[in-house]
Order: C-alpha cells, then sequence, then structure tokens
C-alpha cells in the first residue's frame, strides 16, 4: 500500500479520546459549509493535525473566517457554528 508524503501526522487523538485522521476532514473546495464540516477543520486546526495557514489555503477560507469559527467554539461550543445560532450569540 503506498501511502502519499504529507507534512504533519495522520491523525492525532482528541482530549476526550476520540481519533481523527485527515479522512475525516471535509474535501477540499468545500462550498457548502454546514455545522459539522467547520467543527472538524477547527477541530484539526486545534489538535494539530493541520497548521492554521494550511487549512486556510485547503478550503479557501479566510484566517478571519478560521479565528471567528474557533472563537465561536471556545465561547459557545460547536452549536454556535449553525447559521441560525449565529444571529443570537452575535447580539450577546
Amino acid at each position: 500500500m503506498y501511502l502519499k508524503k504529507i507534512d504533519g501526522p495522520r491523525a492525532v487523538t482528541l482530549p476526550g479520546g476520540q481519533v481523527i485522521t485527515r479522512a475525516d476532514l471535509p474535501e477540499p473546495g468545500t462550498k457548502r459549509w454546514v455545522a459539522s464540516r467547520k467543527a472538524a477543520v477547527v477541530r484539526a486546526v486545534a489538535a494539530g493535525l493541520l497548521k492554521k495557514e494550511a487549512a486556510c489555503k485547503l478550503y479557501s477560507i479566510s484566517e478571519e473566517e478560521l479565528d471567528s469559527w474557533s472563537n465561536a467554539v471556545l465561547r459557545y461550543g460547536e452549536a454556535a457554528l449553525k447559521t441560525t445560532r449565529l444571529q443570537k450569540y452575535r447580539q450577546l
């Protein structure tokens, strides 16, 4: 079996014991960002599976956008990434 050479780890273990791999991440070029895909990218960057710059380049998102996702998860949890919840959290 041939493994493509990549920078960084292929899998990491999250604090809760869950293992995430690059296969668990959304496809590059994703256009429709649902909360679960945003959360997967945020978890991967936080755990060191992807570097922040690499994630932004891979998914064509700005660093500010990724930072806003990360801040929302830190402050309110992954539910804050849902579009319908953004309005509520922005008012606080």
